[in-house]
């Protein structure tokens, strides 16, 4: 079961190298592409920690996981409030 995680978690990785491209292709946009990767990443590591329960895959999957959150977090913050849509106030027009 250990063996089937561990190339589980390395397809999966593979996956999301393999599928940045498409989601470039699709959204011309590398914001998009930059989460489909780090989703990707997070799943193999999470994967990586079902195979391997010790301390090294805890951290390893913790690792993965405050990287795309930093990622994240820097992405969200470039995006200015045209990226967010119109404010008003949080009421709708009529």
């Amino acid at each position: 079961m250990t063996a089937l995680l561990l190339q589980a978690s390395v397809l999966c990785a593979a996956m999301g190298l393999l599928a940045c491209p498409l989601a470039y292709r699709a959204t011309g946009r590398v914001r998009p592409t930059l989460a489909v990767l780090l989703d990707f990443l997070t799943a193999a590591g999470l994967l990586r920690l079902a195979a391997s329960p010790g301390w090294e895959g805890i951290a390893t999957a913790a690792a993965v996981i405050a990287l795309r959150k930093v990622v994240s977090g820097a992405l969200g913050r470039g995006a200015g409030p045209s990226a967010a849509g119109p404010r008003h106030g949080g009421h709708p027009r009529g």
